[in-house]
């Protein structure tokens, strides 16, 4: 790596030998000419040609070059190039013999020559086992070789070192650059290396800087690598980019001194047609790879426009093809060509598909042209758009806007230079000044550094605390106010350069100072006098100074006073009288403005103060630099529809120029807008954000750190649009027929029309012959409009090529590329030509409209029709497929059932009878979706009935026109169609709508991305829009509801009628068979023009007023009538119900009832007459009557919430019923047919009287009693199955009972035949029918009808299946139970239950006994059998008669007596007691 040289230094003519220093030069020529040469063998210089170096010895120098104490020689060697130019070092092994540098004895390079021939011939002739013996010995020599060089070189350095102990103090030497370190100029992406060669005895420590900042090579791992080899130091930069663009600095130090030398180091980038701002990776396929990166950027951002405080996102989508997993690109984002990096201002982000840059809080430094730049291994892609930044609101009404770009320029520890660029606006008035406000870093707490404002933006802040570091801001002022504060600047310490060059890991800007240190400086020198001493900046607030230290070396803590002198005079003031300045600057404040004052400085240390400098030229205080002239001839230029390029001439010797804002208002506006707001450095800007078709005038400023020039003359007014420029070239030439002589050629408008109509065409041919093309001929002198154009005078069988040229206002266009290789010879084909022009129209997400125009070539007979394919735009040819199976005869048709974000592609084929021919070229690529701000076509009738189509386009341009066509042909003849365009608004209005109008109409407005739209009239269509036309033209008063009448209160009579819609200008008139009737007593008019309600209310009807009534309204030229016959029966009805309200009214003067008499049946089957009375009051009486006769009952009369109530079986119940069971079955039972009658009810007072009758006779009472069924059919409980001894009975309950009720039982639907087996009944409220030893033909469905005079209601049951059995089973059980009770052994009764008998009499007993078969009969005594004999007779006769005697009965016979009967079915016994007395017993009794 030492000896290669940059290929950049190779083929760039800075890079010749002139460019070395002198010093090094002189060096190199001493060196070559006192160097003893060495003959080098075959091997050496082998090995030298293969390396491309030369080496040559150096075996002297001049002492005083190499050291001044020692008189010795150090040899050294220089590596040159063919060139003679020194490229590196070599240092030999032993100095003083050649085979130590070309590593070979003499003897020894005789071996290898003759080895070397031997082995030659050795080949031909010889075996392989000498071949391995001869290697093997040479192994041995070189070894042996090998080990006694070693063995040599550790005995040299051995002495040497010995020798350096004895005489160390006379080695001892500081540091010394033999060789320094030269600067390159390389490409980015290169590696560059600095060599230097240092001498000094202790060996120096060497240490390699950026711009005063130690290098590191462990801070960045695989950048920096240093070596040290022999006094030979190099540091090796790999892959240089922009920010290893610096100066570097090598230090040598040992405990004799210090040295440094410089070398600037200049990354550069490749130049030619890419951004040379922007660096530039390597072109070609990836070698890790194996392929080449193709990089798109879409979803661009545009020219964005923010405000200060907001967050702004950009963001690009970038596809990289192919895709791979794992390979991420270099994204980079630059703001003016300056690289970004991430910070609290700007994050950066890549989601593997999308870049985006969002600036968290917007400052007007923000503003710029950003560029995105993604880097991958084949090349880059860039795409750059403006961010303009606005100031935010102020705080108060007219304040300036905030100060920007906030730097320190010069930093020191007695004081700091902050630098910033005025704002753009002012806030309506000339800024006063600007304050700068400091803030320590690691607080918060911020500090105003000037009492009064500066006008120069440039201010040297004092006040500082050494080695603290600190944050700036600045706010600008007027007299409406203060700004707010700029952006913080950047945290700066306060210290003197020098000592920030010394801290490891602080960067600090390079002042161009380099200061030697020695470890011991010397003691009890007065330093010299400052040198070079001059005012470096001077303004009305303050003066700067600046001086170089004395030239003495040694001296020990220097430090300075600062003195001035009013002009003139000779009396000298020290500034600094009490504490003394250490840096070589110094900022001086209060000093008298207008005066001039000199300045002068002293140096001082421990040992005292020296003499001062050269005093300066005399200085006047007040600002040197000057506000710049304003600029001139400000040069307005279209450029888009919302920017314009603004122009101007620089200002003239204008110093430390910042840049220059340039403003903008509309014409007679008055009112100025900043186009940027941060100062632009060249003459040229792009004025964004401007309002189409406005127009604008501009201005233009200067601005440095003294101020704002005055404005530049006002430009020329200039409207904006889009700039014209010549069109883009044609694309797509195909031919659409060949003859003999002639060829017909179609191709592609250009996709840039350069914002103007394109008004021509021009076509060019040259012959190809042999593959060779000839010259380029014109075929037309004139442009031709169509793409579509005859070239004549061709040559048969000859091949041609053609290029189109499209032509504009601007100028003629570049040509198209040439076209495809066309033999002129006729065609002969049957089929068609192909189609040509194809254009796509009114593309939505589902739909679009192709129109093309009919081939040229016809084929043998005429066409007839054609087909429509299409397919996928990134589908292989087999996905062509038809849109339509039935050829169409139109050039236009319309696709549909596309698919919504697909990207089509289309072709068509005509066909005549000998068959389908060519297929067109196919169109662009067109994605189907709509787009935003599409409209579509509206149609509207308007009032004087025109019809009209309506078409409006947001995107409309300036240049932009619509035009019109039906069935896709433009419309020119304007006897059909009037077409009235206003703004971005267009009208076609139809003349005289007939059918001769019906077809497809369609707008395209040009200059678009394509905005159109069509509309289809129909016949339908037509028919409607003509009904409405007439109705516009003829209207007529919409009505809500035709003229009616209706009968108010008292019998009146109300016509009316609403209209929908009318004005207050409206008009009425009434007419009566054909005569107008006017307001008056008879007719009363109302006209409510609100709600449109008209009537007229009349107070009665007689029949002189029967006719026709009709309204008649006009407003405006809008008429209607509404009409209403009235004759007839209908008038008569219509009097009739007019009578009667009338009299209703009357009636209800008095008591009156509201609602009349009317029955009610409740859920008990309780009738109760009711009826609603009203205008009641206390004297009001209420009388009930039936047929005629008054029903004394008023007790049970109930008057409660205006209703009469009477409950009909009230009246008849015997006043002796005291038991309310026995109360509520009579008044269930007594709703009979003795209820039937006319019932009446009379109200009757002072007032009047009024009556109510109902008729329940006959059929009122047969209505009657069938509510009172209904209800009781209701109350019925679903029908029930049960069992008996007997059979089967089906059952239900109802509430109540009422022996009029009709019922009938159904089986199987129909009605059943009642018989002694089968039988219905009622029990209380059961409804009962029973099945006598059912069978199973008696399973079915069961039902019971209750009759009410209506539908009636029906419970049925299911007596089937397993309920059959079921209740068949129970009745079983039940059968055999009776049966068993009835069969079974009883005592049927004749048994006392106490006998008492006197003793000796006999006693005869006897009881009935029963039970089939014939029961066995026990007697029993005391629970003990007895048996008859002649003292007991039992006797049982019959079957029937049991009896018990005792004939004579005695006391013994007393007791417990029971008879026990028995057979299979039961038990029974019966029991008594006997007790005996005795005669005497019974006497003392």
């Amino acid at each position: 790596m030492s000896g290669s040289i940059p290929f950049c230094q190779k083929h760039h003519r800075q890079y010749d030998r002139g460019y070395r220093s002198k010093e090094t030069e002189s060096k190199v020529s001493r060196y070559q000419s006192s160097s003893s040469g060495y003959a080098a063998g075959s091997s050496s210089s082998a090995i030298s040609r293969s390396r491309g170096l030369n080496l040559s010895s150096h075996s002297g120098l001049e002492a005083s070059r190499l050291s001044p104490i020692p008189k010795r020689v150090k040899p050294s060697y220089l590596a040159v190039d063919k060139e003679n130019q020194i490229i590196g070092y070599v240092v030999p092994i032993f100095r003083g013999s050649q085979e130590f540098a070309t590593g070979l004895s003499n003897t020894e390079e005789a071996r290898v020559r003759e080895t070397a021939g031997y082995m030659a011939r050795r080949d031909l002739f010889t075996s392989g086992l000498e071949m391995e013996r001869t290697e093997l010995t040479s192994r041995r020599e070189a070894m042996r070789s090998s080990a006694e060089r070693i063995s040599l070189n550790k005995r040299i350095y051995e002495h040497e070192e010995h020798y350096k102990r004895i005489n160390e103090d006379s080695l001892m030497h500081p540091p010394e650059f033999v060789i320094k370190p030269r600067s390159h100029t390389v490409w980015e992406k290169q590696c560059v290396r600095l060599h230097c060669t240092v001498s000094g005895y202790p060996d120096p420590r060497v240490v390699w800087y950026k711009n005063n900042v130690a290098i590191d090579p462990l801070s960045a791992a695989g950048k920096y690598k240093l070596e040290s080899r022999y006094s030979v130091h190099s540091l090796e930069i790999n892959k240089c980019d922009f920010d290893d663009t610096a100066q570097y600095r090598v230090s040598a130090m040992n405990t004799k001194g210090e040295q440094s030398a410089f070398a600037s180091i200049v990354v550069k980038r490749f130049k030619g047609d890419i951004d040379g701002n922007l660096p530039e990776p390597r072109h070609g396929p990836v070698s890790e790879y194996g392929i080449t990166f193709q990089t798109h950027i879409v979803d661009k951002f545009g020219v964005s426009f923010g405000r200060e405080g907001e967050t702004m996102s950009l963001g690009c989508t970038v596809i990289i093809y192919p895709a791979l997993n794992r390979y991420q690109p270099e994204i980079q984002w630059y703001r003016d060509d300056v690289l970004l990096s991430p910070s609290k201002w700007a994050h950066m982000h890549w989601s593997g598909d999308k870049a985006s840059l969002t600036l968290t809080h917007l400052n007007k430094e923000d503003e710029g042209l950003y560029t995105l730049r993604v880097t991958t291994k084949s090349g880059y892609e860039t795409y750059s758009a403006y961010v303009f930044v606005k100031d935010s609101d102020a705080e108060i009404e007219g304040a300036p806007g905030a100060p920007l770009d906030v730097r320190c320029l010069d930093a020191n520890k007695d004081y700091i230079i902050v630098t910033w660029k005025q704002p753009a606006i002012d806030g309506g008035n000339s800024i006063l000044g600007y304050f700068v406000d400091r803030c320590e870093v690691g607080t918060n707490h911020w500090i105003q550094c000037n009492d009064t404002p500066v006008k120069f933006a440039r201010f040297p802040v004092t006040g500082l605390v050494e080695g603290r570091s600190y944050m700036f801001r600045v706010r600008a002022v007027n007299k409406s106010g203060m700004s707010h504060p700029s952006r913080v600047s950047e945290p700066t310490a306060a210290m003197d350069p020098a000592d920030r060059a010394r801290m490891r890991g602080t960067s600090a800007p390079w002042t161009g100072q380099i200061i030697v240190t020695e470890e011991e400086p010397a003691e009890g020198i007065v330093p010299g006098k400052p040198l070079e001493l001059r005012v470096t900046e001077a303004t009305k607030n303050y003066v700067v100074l600046s001086w170089n230290p004395p030239g003495e070396k040694g001296l020990e803590g220097v430090m300075y006073y600062v003195e001035k002198c009013v002009a003139g005079t000779d009396s000298w003031q020290r500034v600094n009288t009490e504490i003394p300045v250490k840096s070589p600057r110094f900022a001086l404040f209060d000093l008298a403005e207008g005066k001039s004052y000199s300045f002068r400085v002293r140096c001082c240390n421990s040992a005292g103060v020296g003499e001062p400098s050269d005093p300066t030229e005399a200085t006047t205080v007040g600002d040197k630099l000057d506000i710049p002239s304003a600029p001139s001839k400000v040069i307005p230029t279209r450029n888009t529809d919302t920017s314009v390029v603004v122009s101007w001439q620089a200002s003239h010797d204008a110093k430390e120029l910042v840049g220059y804002y340039i403003e903008a208002t509309i014409v007679d506006s008055n009112v100025w807008e900043p186009c940027n707001n941060k100062p632009v450095k060249g003459t040229r800007f792009i004025c964004h954000g401007l309002t189409t078709g406005e127009t604008y005038i501009f201005r233009v400023r200067a601005v440095n750190a003294a101020g704002l020039s005055q404005f530049s003359p006002e430009s020329e007014p200039v409207k904006v649009k889009a700039a014209i420029a010549s069109p883009a070239p044609p694309f797509g030439i195909s031919i659409l027929e060949c003859v003999a002589d002639s060829m017909v050629l179609a191709w592609k408008q250009p996709t840039f029309i350069g914002g103007a109509d394109i008004t021509g065409y021009f076509v060019d041919y040259r012959e190809i012959k042999d593959g060779v093309p000839g010259k380029w001929h014109e075929a037309n002198i004139r442009s031709v409009s169509d793409r579509a154009y005859r070239v004549s005078e061709l040559k048969e069988n000859m091949k041609y090529q053609f290029q189109v040229r499209a032509a504009n206002m601007a100028g003629v266009g570049i040509p198209s590329l040439p076209s495809d290789t066309f033999l002129c010879e006729e065609w002969t084909i049957a089929v068609p030509g192909p189609p040509h022009d194809l254009q796509i129209r009114e593309v939505r997400s589902d739909s679009l409209v192709l129109l093309w125009k009919p081939p040229v070539y016809q084929g043998r007979d005429p066409v007839n029709g054609f087909y429509i394919d299409i397919k996928e735009a990134e589908a292989p040819e087999e996905a062509w497929r038809g849109v339509n199976t039935k050829a169409t005869e139109k050039a236009f048709f319309k696709i549909k059932n596309l698919k919504e974000s697909e990207v089509y592609v289309f072709r068509v084929r005509a066909q005549n009878k000998a068959g389908v021919g060519i297929a067109s070229v196919v169109t662009e690529p067109v994605t189907a979706l709509t787009k935003p701000g599409t409209t579509e076509i509206v149609v509207d009738v308007d009032d004087d009935g025109i019809i009209s189509l309506n078409f409006e386009c947001c995107d409309l341009t300036a240049d932009s026109k619509f035009v019109w066509s039906k069935n896709y042909e433009e419309i020119t003849d304007a006897s059909r169609l009037t077409v009235d365009t206003k703004g971005n608004k267009s009208k076609a209005c139809f003349n005289a709508p007939a059918e001769e109008d019906i077809g497809i109409y369609s707008c395209l407005v040009t200059h678009t991305d394509g905005a159109s739209s069509s509309f289809t009239l129909s016949e339908e269509e037509l028919k409607r829009l003509l009904e409405i036309s007439h109705d516009h033209k003829f209207p007529i008063i919409p009505l809500k509801t035709e003229l009616a009448v209706e009968l108010l209160e008292k019998g009146r009579v109300r016509f009316w009628l609403q209209a929908e819609k009318i004005s207050a200008n409206g008009k009425v008139d009434y007419v009566f068979n054909d005569n107008l009737v006017s307001q008056g007593e008879k007719y009363k008019m109302n006209f409510d023009k609100n709600t449109g309600v008209i009537e007229m209310i009349m107070e009665s009807l007689t029949p002189e007023d029967e006719g026709t009534f009709t309204f008649q309204m006009q407003d405006g030229k809008a008429t209607n009538q509404s009409s209403l016959v009235l004759i007839g029966d209908v008038f008569k009805e219509l009097q009739k119900e007019s009578e009667f309200q009338r009299k209703e009214w009357h009636r209800k003067q008095g008591p009156h009832f509201i609602e009349y008499m009317s029955y009610e049946v409740t859920p008990e089957c309780c009738v109760v007459l009711k009826c609603k009375v009203g205008n009641m009051k206390k004297e009001t009486t209420a009388l009930w009557y039936k047929d005629g006769r008054e029903i004394k009952a008023d007790e049970h009369l109930s008057f409660t919430e205006g209703v009469l109530k009477l409950e009909i079986s009230q009246r008849d119940i015997p006043a002796d019923t005291t038991d309310y069971a026995d109360r509520a079955i009579q008044r269930r039972l007594k709703v009979s047919k003795k209820d039937a009658g006319v019932y009446e009810v009379v109200l009757k007072d002072d007032r009047g009287k009024d009556t109510s009758t109902l008729n329940l006779t006959e059929q009122g009472f047969k209505d009657l009693m069938n509510e009172v069924f209904s209800v009781i059919a209701n109350s019925s409980t679903p029908l029930k199955i049960t069992s008996t001894d007997e059979g089967i009975r089906l059952y239900t309950f109802v509430s109540y009972y009422n022996d009029l009720l009709q019922v009938t039982w159904q089986y199987k639907e129909s009605a059943i035949s009642f018989s002694d087996r089968i039988k219905s009944g009622v029990v209380g409220e059961q409804l009962w029918l029973q099945i006598t030893e059912p069978t199973q033909k008696d399973m079915g469905k069961y039902a019971i009808e209750f009759h009410d005079g209506k539908g009636g209601l029906k419970r049925t049951v299911e007596l089937a299946g397993q309920a059959f059995d079921d209740a068949f089973a129970e009745f079983q059980r039940l059968k055999a139970a009776a049966i068993a009770e009835r069969n079974r052994a009883r005592v049927a009764g004749g048994l006392p239950d106490v006998v008492t008998i006197q003793e000796g009499k006999a006693l005869n007993l006897t009881c009935n006994i029963s039970g089939e078969p014939m029961p066995e009969v026990t007697w029993l005594k005391n629970d003990r059998e007895i048996c008859s004999d002649d003292h007991v007779v039992l006797k049982f006769a019959s079957g029937k008669f049991a009896s018990f005697t005792i004939t004579a009965v005695n006391p013994s016979d007393s007791g417990k007596y029971s008879i026990l009967v028995k057979n299979k079915y039961g038990t029974e016994s019966g029991d008594f007691t006997v007790s005996v007395f005795n005669e005497e017993a019974g006497k003392k009794k």
